[in-house]
């Protein structure tokens, strides 16, 4: 499940973050490779992009050929309208996914360098107990601030940063967003669901590489890391 309907408003881009091209392909296109790339291949897979309504013709549909060829044919490639946050993008694209479904991953279409062998670990991991996600342990010094000023240094040694994807047995995030919308519960990750709902999280050690475009100082970044490890496009 590609998120894919953020407007990426802090990259000043003409075109909406998910379809922002590095070289020459959208973000959405190099995180689909790579997480495709990542199912074992005693498994098979289906794609869903959570896309807004009006970027459907006009950034999406010429990417949509190229989608249905990494995913093994149109038949497994599926695009469902987001929704006004991440919690209901990721809510619409869960319902719209088969019954039968074993595991579902949830990424950000914007991290378009997600490794795919530490991936393919968070799925194993996640078909053994239930769920996982990728993180990275934080390594700088961790201030509290209020008002401008720090009150507290925080102990950094439990502290790690959360990435995608972040993957779950569909029965389990089903059970966390129903009790998400019981309780009035919102979240800015898939995991918090999870982790509200009682779930227990394994965690993946991920990548530093595994960034989340945001600004743009990110792209010349991402653009040298994926000379060193191009996406498995088409």
């Amino acid at each position: 499940m590609l998120l894919a309907a953020g407007r990426g408003t802090r990259l000043q881009a003409a075109v909406p973050k998910a379809y922002l091209t590095l070289r020459g392909a959208p973000l959405l296109l190099h995180s689909a490779a790579r997480l495709l790339a990542a199912v074992p291949p005693e498994d098979t897979a289906e794609v869903f992009v959570l896309a807004q309504p009006e970027d459907r013709q006009a950034h999406l549909a010429p990417h949509l050929a190229t989608l249905a060829k990494l995913a093994g044919g149109p038949e497994r490639a599926h695009v469902v309208d987001g929704g006004a946050t991440r919690q209901e993008s990721m809510e619409r694209g869960l319902q719209a996914t088969p019954e039968d479904a074993g595991l579902i991953v949830v990424h950000d279409a914007a991290r378009a360098l997600v490794p795919v062998e530490r991936t393919r670990d968070c799925i194993r991991a996640a078909q053994s107990t239930g769920a996982a996600l990728l993180a990275i342990p934080a390594t700088d010094t961790l201030k509290r601030v209020q008002n401008g000023h720090v009150v507290e240094t925080l102990d950094r040694s439990a502290i790690w940063y959360a990435q995608t994807p972040q993957i779950a047995r569909r029965e389990l995030f089903l059970r966390a967003c129903a009790h998400a919308r019981k309780t009035g519960f919102a979240v800015t990750d898939d995991a918090s669901l999870l982790e509200h709902a009682g779930i227990d999280v394994a965690v993946v050690d991920g990548s530093t590489g595994n960034l989340k475009i945001t600004h743009p100082d990110d792209i010349p970044l991402a653009e040298a890391l994926l000379e060193r490890d191009p996406s498995p496009l088409p």
